[in-house]
């Protein structure tokens, strides 16, 4: 594209467009959203919230893999995105199963607090299953080279930018869920709340469950 057809972005511009990023790579329902919702309904908002720091830290990783234009590490993601895929369906047909059988419990009963830190055992985990979908991975390359296309690339300082925009759009996505749920999860009886753990349990092993065969079928080919 020539200099005389590129756009130019200035500083607020640019960051809204990170969050405008981080919001639309976030809030498309998946297995994550799921665990969130989850996460949210037994524990309340900062056990929901811990469920999407590791979406957040994720879409950072990516974003700035895509920005900085990593692309050894962007290649070597691709080129292993089979076995990827296939840990990644495995781990998230086991949260799934887990699930289906947990006990219909709410771990913190509606009205009473807990602390953040009590929850970041789910980090890694979400952590993982964001950085293992090979259509995060291409969807976050083809956004940031789409963009730095338009906006004559990005230097260092840009790319910081938008790698930290697209993170606060992530994490406001995630906050606004986990407050959405903690705030209904009053009304949660346990015949509900079972019936939200069967759901989740079900959709989450059948995200698995295709992901898996999608890697078998890359792997294949």
């Amino acid at each position: 594209m020539q200099s005389g057809a590129q756009i130019v972005l200035s500083g607020i511009q640019l960051v809204l467009a990170g969050i405008g990023i981080g919001v639309l790579v976030a809030a498309p329902i998946g297995p994550v959203n799921v665990l969130c919702i989850q996460r949210a309904a037994s524990r309340g908002f900062w056990g929901g919230l811990a469920a999407g720091l590791g979406a957040v830290l994720g879409d950072g990783t990516l974003a700035a893999i895509s920005a900085f234009s990593m692309t050894a590490i962007s290649n070597v993601m691709i080129a292993y995105a089979a076995p990827i895929q296939f840990v990644g369906g495995l781990v998230l047909a086991g949260f799934g199963v887990a699930l289906l059988f947990k006990p219909a419990v709410l771990r913190i009963p509606p009205g009473q607090g807990s602390r953040l830190w009590e929850h970041t055992g789910i980090i890694p985990q979400t952590f993982f299953l964001t950085v293992t979908n090979p259509g995060a991975i291409l969807g976050m390359l083809a956004i940031f080279g789409g963009l730095g296309s338009l906006i004559g690339g990005l230097n260092y300082l840009k790319a910081l930018v938008l790698v930290l925009a697209v993170m606060g759009g992530s994490l406001l996505w995630w906050v606004s869920l986990s407050e959405l749920i903690a705030t209904i999860r009053h009304k949660l009886t346990e015949q509900r709340f079972k019936l939200i753990n069967r759901a989740a349990g079900t959709v989450l092993f059948t995200f698995g469950l295709i992901v898996v065969l999608e890697g078998l079928l890359r792997r294949l080919h």
